[in-house]
């Protein structure tokens, strides 16, 4: 097995259009009605598709974003009730962070205190506000204070936290992993570029951010350290990157597996079309076109209200909603069945 293509490769045209960053990301949850509660109304995300697992289709699939689900701005979930808690270390996404408006962490902390949200002090990662908290389940997320320019591709969902403090798509990811090098190169050839290294506490070594060139959760993390890892309630199932084309994601599939990795042929996902691998430390990566998009099979205004089952799994409709336990959506004006076809 080889290491692959130059360092360089993504930055000098000769490798395969550059991601513009991550698309989203995918987590393991426990209680569905737990995770719908915090998610939709705490942190205020807009529940933009209630669908299911469709590799478990007896499980719901969660997918949260911005007022559109925008590339760069969706975080989802798979709500496992029986499994245990897990614990983050190496090979896996360890903490996912969220960009929010410059001077807003004073209402995350308030708005946490009056929900009882487990939250750290305050850090400063390369010159940026960090206020790192918990979901219910124990999953390590992050807020950093940005400025949002006027022409920012995400649109605030306001139905629960003032757009001065709503989130607005992804920040970055970290990666804890064994053994970065062979990794880092993997991020360069997608596109990305190492920016600068500063220490971790958390780890207890550098933490080393790569930069894509999109304006929405454009960084990636890497830290080494050898803590063991445990698949779980709590912990990362895999980050997705953008490539917003067919051509592009056939491109960086070809790249990734010119370097030894393993990825997957085109998997149809309804809202977008993906593959999927290991990179060389375990991190599950995936590969994400933009289109069709979240609004493809219902209208914008009516994102998250109705279950929806892709493709072949709306004929099995009546066994799937009696399978799937009964959930209701938080909503400003009232909550309404969940799992319910009206």
């Amino acid at each position: 097995m080889t290491d692959g293509p130059d360092s360089t490769d993504g930055e000098t045209g000769d490798g395969p259009a550059p991601t513009p960053g991550i698309h989203h990301v995918t987590c393991v949850a426990g209680d569905p009605q737990r995770n719908l509660d915090f998610w939709a109304e705490t942190l205020g995300l807009r529940l933009v598709k209630r669908s299911i697992n469709q590799d478990d289709p007896g499980t719901y699939h969660f997918f949260y974003g911005d007022a559109e689900g925008t590339p760069g701005t969706s975080m989802t979930f798979f709500p496992w009730t029986e499994l245990p808690e897990g614990e983050v270390g190496a090979g896996q996404v360890s903490r996912t962070a969220f960009r929010v408006p410059e001077g807003s962490l004073d209402y995350w902390e308030d708005r946490f205190d009056e929900r009882g949200v487990d939250y750290d002090a305050r850090e400063e990662r390369f010159g940026e506000a960090v206020l790192p908290f918990r979901d219910p389940d124990g999953l390590p997320v992050e807020l950093v204070a940005v400025e949002v320019p006027d022409d920012d591709p995400t649109t605030a969902w306001t139905a629960f936290v003032p757009e001065s403090a709503a989130i607005r798509g992804f920040h970055s990811v970290t990666l804890w992993l064994g053994d970065a090098e062979r990794t880092e190169r993997l991020l360069r050839t997608m596109g990305l570029t190492a920016a600068e290294t500063e220490a971790d506490d958390a780890a207890g070594n550098e933490r080393t951010r790569f930069a894509a060139g999109g304006p929405v959760g454009k960084y990636v993390d890497v830290v080494e350290t050898d803590r063991q890892v445990s698949s779980g309630r709590g912990t990362v199932h895999h980050v997705a990157f953008q490539t917003p084309t067919d051509a592009d994601q056939s491109g960086m599939r070809d790249a990734v597996a010119s370097m030894g990795l393993r990825p997957t042929q085109q998997i149809d996902r309804h809202w977008f079309r993906s593959v999927y691998f290991r990179e060389f430390a375990g991190v599950l990566f995936e590969l994400a076109t933009a289109d069709p998009g979240y609004a493809s099979d219902e209208p914008l205004d009516a994102l998250g209200k109705r279950l929806v089952l892709p493709g072949e799994f709306e004929g099995r409709r009546e066994a799937i909603e009696a399978e799937l336990p009964a959930v209701t959506v938080p909503r400003p004006d009232g909550k309404f069945a969940a799992n319910r076809a009206d």
